[in-house]
């Protein structure tokens, strides 16, 4: 059974964190039923936010009288020290405990640190003076302010998209945190849900023994894979480099990682959809992304007014409005049956 200590916090995790970003969008009886089965298969690591909807009502709905046996972290995307308390006491309530293991600036655009004017690290710092939370991280989808937050020393742990279409730049991060003896938290494991071999995923996460990696898991087939994995974690086979090398070639670096942030569109495009959806359709099963509803949806790309908002908010650099135009282009190729899946 793989274990991770994340870093300085003395946190140890089973190497199978549950990511409850996806539990928003089930209801309370079976996002309740789905966490007590992943605790009592050994899942101990359980991260949520207050943006997440309903999904801290669930963690707290589940978890109530075994708080003690669960690590449990949320976020803030709170710009300021009043938005910050107000944040924090709602997750407190939310989740019905005295205090988060874990509580994280959630992709922030900048660094919070103290004197900066912003009031929120002074914030987080008496917050757990008071005993509310326990540890300190951030979170975030640019690597420069990654970068920031590993030097500024400020902060326990670093939550990033690490997956195995990682590119140097990524390696490099990890390898930086693992020097400052600061947790790294993986987030977008399987990119996303593009990446469809979760044995694939995990072993290529299980190759850096400070990373802790959190599954965003919906449905009881999905928490079924992951539980397998703490008793026989998988490890790097030649037919899993296989695997890695032919999504790396296919799915390149130019591609949408649905994190969401793009959002949302003056014109209500579904941009985290349609910018992805050539790898969607070609990744999944096609007829679910062929139905009357997903065809209503891509045929928004037509409103499109190139403002480039969406552009201007990737953390990834994307070019989304071109990527929309690329994806809506081959989706009509494919209705009129002159591309074949």
């Amino acid at each position: 059974m793989l274990k991770v200590v994340l870093g300085k916090t003395g946190i140890e995790a089973h190497k199978n964190g549950f990511g409850a970003l996806p539990v928003q969008r089930i209801g309370m009886e079976d996002a309740v039923s789905l966490l007590r089965r992943a605790r009592k298969g050994g899942m101990n690591f359980f991260d949520t936010a207050r943006f997440y909807t309903d999904s801290e009502e669930k963690l707290g709905e589940a978890f109530a009288g075994v708080r003690d046996q669960i690590y449990l972290a949320t976020k803030t995307m709170a710009q300021t020290a009043e938005e910050f308390w107000k944040d924090l006491e709602l997750s407190l309530k939310n989740l019905q405990t005295e205090y988060v293991d874990l509580y994280q600036f959630h992709n922030p655009p900048f660094c919070p640190k103290p004197g900066d004017g912003s009031g929120l690290y002074e914030a987080m710092l008496e917050a757990k003076e008071q005993g509310k939370i326990r540890h300190i991280g951030i979170t975030n989808h640019r690597l420069k302010t990654a970068h920031e937050a590993i030097d500024s020393g400020l902060y326990e742990t670093l939550q990033f998209p690490f997956c195995y279409l990682a590119t140097e730049h990524e390696l490099k991060l990890v390898e930086k945190c693992k020097k400052a003896e600061m947790g790294f938290i993986a987030m977008k494991g399987l990119s996303g849900g593009l990446l469809t071999n979760s044995a694939a995923a995990y072993a290529f996460l299980a190759q850096f023994d400070h990373v802790l990696p959190i599954w965003g898991i919906q449905k009881e087939k999905e928490l079924d894979e992951f539980l397998s994995y703490i008793e026989n974690p998988p490890g790097m086979t030649e037919e899993i480099k296989e695997q890695i090398a032919r999504d790396k070639e296919e799915l390149g670096l130019d591609f949408c990682r649905a994190c969401g942030y793009c959002m949302p569109c003056p014109v209500g495009i579904e941009i985290n959809t349609c910018a992805r959806m050539s790898q969607l359709i070609r990744r999944s099963p096609s007829e679910l992304q062929l139905t009357p509803e997903v065809q209503a949806k891509m045929k928004k790309v037509e409103e499109c007014r190139h403002c480039g908002a969406c552009k201007k908010k990737c953390p990834f650099g994307l070019d989304t409005p071109a990527l929309l135009e690329k994806n809506y282009a081959d989706y009509k190729e494919i209705l009129a049956g002159r591309v074949k899946l």
